[in-house]
This record gives C-alpha cells, structure tokens and sequence, in this order.
C-alpha cells in the first residue's frame, strides 16, 4: 500500500504542486486543505502516515497543528514552510515535528524528508508500546509484591508459598496474576 499524506497549504497553487509530486512519487494523498484546524480535523479522519504542514495558515498554525497531532500520536507530521529561522525549527522540534522543509523545496528534499519522519515516527511509535509494556508489568510486579506480603502477614505464609497461592489461583481461575493480587490487597481473597 502507498504511503498515505494529509496536505495543509493555504496556498492552492503549492498545494496542487504538491499533491501532484507526491502522486508522481508514489504517495497517495487522501485530503487536503488550506487551513490548520482543518488539516488537524482531516487527520483524524483519515489517519494518513504523514501529514504536510504548512506553517503560516489560517484558523490554526501549522507548529500548533503538529502540536495537537503529536499529542494524540496519530501520524508523522512534516512542516513544509519558507522559514528557515532556528527559533522557528527548535518550536516545530518540541512540537513533535518529524521533519522540516523550506521552501522553495526540490522533489529530492521532499521525499527524503517524508522518508525520515514516517522512520521517526514508526521508532516513537514502537518505544512508546515498549514503555507501556514494561509500565503495565512493572505495575503488575508491584501488585503481586504486595499481595505476597498482605498474605504473609495475615495468613502467615512464607513469601514462596504466598507466591505460589497467587499463581495457582490465578491459572485455576484463568486470570492474571495482578488481578489475583488486586483481589488479595482488597481483601475478597484469602487461602
């Protein structure tokens, strides 16, 4: 399937511009408008891969556009904009900005640019969903932890035995060992 891109550009002429090098290269472009909020709304639509953003737009900016899109992750977003300023690059940076092209731009700075940031992207991706995993067992480590100590102090079991009720309970009743564990720290479950 072809990469899918949502262009923001409030300018027709470098929108029609656009879409017609990206077909050219391969990309499938699914939307297109000429204001920020709209682009924002578009997204949401039709969660595409990329989304190019223009900076300068009406209704909302194309940095607070990108901020709003990297907040909620739902795609790699690429500013395509005729300012070059540092200050301008570092606000599209802590925006979640995956890429930055100034215009006047070449097929050849586009398409590597879009390449980069759906990388970017998928990499952020892939280390948020680590993060969550690790997150939820490290949670589900410190339930079962607690647990084991509620039932040595109140059942008086050794930590290998209170380890071993938890476990068993839970493949007995088909369910993890941190809803088990919840079920002992609320006091609905004892040996």
């Amino acid at each position: 399937m072809p990469t899918s891109i949502v262009v923001a550009e409030d300018e027709a002429i470098i929108r029609m511009d656009l879409r017609e090098l990206l077909v050219e290269e391969g990309y499938e472009v699914v939307a297109e408008c000429g204001r920020g909020d709209e682009a924002v709304a578009l997204i949401r639509q039709h969660r595409p891969d990329v989304a190019l953003l223009d900076i300068k737009m009406p209704g909302m900016d194309g940095i607070s556009a990108a901020r709003e899109v990297a907040a909620e992750h739902l795609t790699a977003v690429v500013l395509v904009t005729a300012f070059s300023q540092r200050e301008l690059i570092e606000e599209a940076s802590d925006a979640g900005v995956h890429g930055y092209v100034v215009k006047p731009f070449e097929r050849h700075d586009l398409v590597p640019a879009i390449e980069v940031a759906l990388a970017r992207f998928r990499s952020t991706r892939e280390l948020a969903t680590q993060v969550s995993t690790v997150e939820r067992r490290l949670e589900s480590r410190v339930a079962v932890d607690r647990a084991k100590g509620v039932l040595m102090d109140a059942a008086g079991l050794s930590e290998q035995e209170s380890f071993d009720f938890i476990q068993k309970t839970a493949m007995r009743s088909r369910r993890s060992m941190a809803e088990v564990s919840q079920d002992v720290l609320d006091g609905v479950l004892r040996p």
